[in-house]
């Protein structure tokens, strides 16, 4: 995620990770949720209409039409999850640095594949500053946008919006992206906190001028603040650029997951109630899944996909030629990635290298 203007997070005594717990697979508070409050009577479902009406939904099917990728019988299921950096509202703005940056941007990209019988999982981070052909979309004023060749990732966003979003992952990579999940500062801050911080593994000292960020390596609790700091600081790590920030964004999503998993979510429906209300919050998402029913039902289909499993990767990027401070997809192993997902095939080893590390 960028890096203007992130409150500093300041924590830095080594703190001793909490003991594993036993996997319960990839999900979320809302599938227990939901049996909770349908228990519940009157009050119950105050409580779900409550959770229901948090999520915002974004129709993309209707906005691409039928030019798209086929959806294959054996390609499991693909979802694009966005981190934007949209300034709405006054607890974004703060976060986002005050306000100085017009509009919104993707700030974090990752295409979730969930293989057939959804035992594992890949997550595919595009970074920010990848150049991409944009395909022709509806510009957010509405107005047609005409296709264009070598912009910013992150740029398609803050033009025209989500749909194009994905419209333009499909065109780079082939693969029909069944689902859309996106996650704002504010959502992905109090999130953390409703479940109680994260505990990642720093894998360096970090000293962020630029954010105020300042770990010691080694396991940290993280509050909100500090948690969307450290997914968001690069002159911290690295080389300074977008790709240096790649595995602690992909670390800590790991480390979310677990730990939502790992929450006695049964024994505390106070404390289910807080994450999913902060969940439901955060999140817009496709038409398919803005609703309480349809994401528990989502996620209780992943039960048997165990964080642990999930193999994240960077999409391979070498350096642009014309401009060093962009990457664009390496070939041939950004090809072979892409098959081997819409294919729901082994992804070669090969696929998984980027001539561009950030250091």
């Amino acid at each position: 995620m960028s890096d203007d203007g992130i409150p500093p997070g300041s924590r830095t005594s080594r703190r001793a990770a909490r003991p594993p717990r036993r996997r319960r697979g990839l999900r979320i508070a809302l599938g227990v949720l939901l049996v909770l409050l349908l228990a519940g009577g009157g009050t119950a479902y105050w409580l779900y209409s409550e959770l229901d009406g948090n999520i915002k939904g974004v129709d993309i099917d209707k906005a691409l039409g039928e030019d798209r990728p086929e959806r294959l019988p054996t390609s499991g299921q693909n979802l694009l999850v966005l981190g934007s950096d949209s300034r709405a509202g006054a607890e974004n703005e703060e976060l986002g640095g005050g306000g100085s940056v017009g509009g919104a941007r993707s700030d974090t990209a990752m295409v979730v594949h969930i293989p057939e019988g959804r035992s594992k999982a890949v997550a595919v981070s595009v970074p920010r500053d990848t150049l991409v052909d944009r395909p022709e979309c509806t510009g957010n004023g509405g107005s047609p946008l005409p296709a264009r060749e070598r912009v910013m990732f992150n740029s398609v966003y803050a033009q025209a919006g989500p749909a194009c979003v994905v419209k333009t992952v499909e065109k780079m990579s082939g693969v029909r992206i069944d689902h859309y999940v996106e996650i704002d500062f504010a959502g992905f801050k109090d999130l953390v906190d409703a479940i109680g911080g994260v505990t990642v593994d720093v894998p360096q000292d970090i000293d962020d001028k630029a954010s105020g960020l300042r770990l010691s390596a080694g396991p940290q609790r993280l509050d909100g603040t500090e948690s969307l700091a450290y997914v968001r600081t690069r002159h911290g790590i690295g080389d300074g650029s977008d790709l240096g920030r790649i595995g602690l964004q992909q670390q800590f999503l790991l480390a979310l997951l677990s730990e939502v998993t790992s929450q006695d979510l049964l024994g505390s429906p106070a404390g289910s109630y807080r994450i999913a209300d902060a969940a439901t919050k955060a999140l817009t998402t496709d038409s398919g899944l803005a609703s309480l029913t349809s994401l528990a039902q989502f996620a209780r289909s992943m039960n048997g996909v165990d964080p642990a499993s999930m193999e994240t990767i960077m999409l391979p990027v070498a350096y642009d030629r014309i401009d060093p401070n962009r990457v664009v997809a390496a070939e041939p192993q950004a090809g072979q990635l892409w098959r081997a997902i819409r294919e729901d095939a082994t992804i070669p080893e090969e696929a998984k290298k980027s001539p561009a590390t950030g250091g």
